[in-house]
């Protein structure tokens, strides 16, 4: 009897406290995102959850690089022959800023900007290219990030509705 009384009780126990850590845990980790260590090179504003600056998430490189991505060997229009550009999925970084929106203003550092669905970013495997051959994107050509489209695996995207937006030297994207 002793047994099945003590059983029943740490069932009972069992099952109100874990329910409550887990809200607490979840909870406890919303809105929150690590501070970039390095020199600030994407902004993400707008309807986005998860913050690391006022009404903000900033990323350095390496918290980019830390994001789920991919290598898209691809031609494009702004480069000779075929390049490998490298860069985390668009669809990791909303993810990580808790993005809820219907599109994106994606602008460069000469304040150049394009609307893109935000569904692009979420279905496409469309990536913030830091990387082309293996070496970082300067300034002076087309750096430090640049949205690359899946024209190696999605060729129906290669067209002037996609090259529009595929902002190069982006500096902030806006959750709208």
């Amino acid at each position: 009897m002793y047994k099945i009384l003590r059983s029943t009780f740490f069932l009972a126990v069992f099952s109100l406290v874990v329910p409550y850590l887990t809200m607490v845990s979840r909870d406890a980790l919303a809105g929150t995102l690590a501070a970039p260590a390095g020199p600030v090179v994407l902004t993400v504003t707008g309807k986005i959850d998860n913050t690391n600056a006022p009404s903000a998430a900033q990323f350095d490189l390496a918290m980019l690089e830390a994001l789920p991505g991919r290598v898209a060997r691809v031609t494009t229009p702004w480069a000779e022959g075929v390049n490998d550009f490298k860069g985390p999925l668009t669809r990791a970084l909303l993810e990580a800023v808790g993005a809820r929106g219907t599109k994106l203003k994606v602008t460069a550092l000469n304040d150049y900007s394009a609307e893109v669905p935000f569904e692009d970013f979420m279905k496409f495997d469309v990536i913030l290219a830091v990387k082309k051959n293996d070496a970082y994107l300067p300034v002076r050509n087309q750096g430090p990030i640049f949205v690359i489209y899946p024209f190696d695996t999605t060729p129906n995207l290669y067209n002037e509705v996609y090259f529009g937006r595929s902002v190069w030297q982006v500096k902030s994207i806006e959750v709208q």
